[in-house]
């Protein structure tokens, strides 16, 4: 085997013009990054009822509303916004603050302990299971 010299090719900055249209995604949520409610990953999220005639003046609100005419979780409409779980919440904060959605109590720390053991216990025998 011969040691051949590997050419050194430098990176290049993509060029500013081919980044237009793109816009980050905390800029969405102004900077914030604190939710008001209590957003864990599995928290269901649904429309309220009284909302559905409401149009809202954010996209990201009008796209929430459409998602989650069924309930869906925190991180399901982070994906389907294609935005990080942090900026997701911030936004189905909003929402809820303006009346657009419900949020729906989840069970957290201490409060219905022997609920969550007897749920985690159902997830790793259907886990198990598989």
């Amino acid at each position: 085997m011969s040691a051949e010299a590997i050419p050194f090719i430098p990176a290049t900055a993509p060029n500013p013009a081919e980044e237009t249209g793109f816009v980050r995604p905390y800029a969405i949520t102004g900077g914030r990054t604190k939710a008001n409610y209590p957003l864990e990953l599995e928290t269901l999220v649904s429309t309220r009822e009284a909302a559905v005639i409401a149009v809202p003046d954010q996209i990201e609100h009008q796209l929430i509303m459409e998602e989650c005419r069924t309930p869906r979780s925190v991180a399901e409409i982070a994906a389907a916004l294609r935005v990080p779980l942090g900026v997701a919440r911030v936004l189905i904060s909003d929402a809820a603050d303006t009346g657009l959605v419900t949020v729906h109590k989840t069970i957290s720390g201490d409060e219905g302990a022997e609920a969550h053991l007897m749920l985690m216990e159902r997830v790793l025998s259907g886990l198990r299971r598989l």
